[in-house]
């Protein structure tokens, strides 16, 4: 995401004085209850979808994301290629191409 997008994410939580109630554990439930909004447009297809709709409340998970990881001092690439170290190393190509089952089951 880019830096303006990120200004102007915490700009519209800073004028509405909402950063009272962004606890990091009720951004959490909020990007739960997003994501929850976002699978309801798949709820009764996998290709029969409103894609404006999905747009929005993948949207919303995103800036909750952004608010959390605001809250929490943290940054974005880092952590996602901390994650990805870790992804890499349970699922090696050799092992894993083409299979969908657990690093355990590997």
């Amino acid at each position: 995401m880019n830096d303006q997008t990120k200004e102007r994410i915490r700009k519209f939580t800073e004028d509405r004085n909402w950063d009272q109630f962004h606890s990091p554990a009720n951004l959490a439930k909020s990007i739960s209850i997003e994501a929850n909004e976002l699978l309801e447009c798949f709820q009764w297809s996998d290709n029969d979808y409103d894609l404006q709709h999905v747009k929005e409340e993948l949207a919303d998970v995103i800036v909750y994301c952004q608010d959390m990881l605001d809250k929490l001092g943290l940054d974005e690439d880092e952590i996602v290629n901390m994650k990805m170290d870790q992804n890499e190393a349970k699922y090696p190509v050799e092992k894993a191409k083409g299979k969908a089952d657990k690093y355990d089951a590997l």
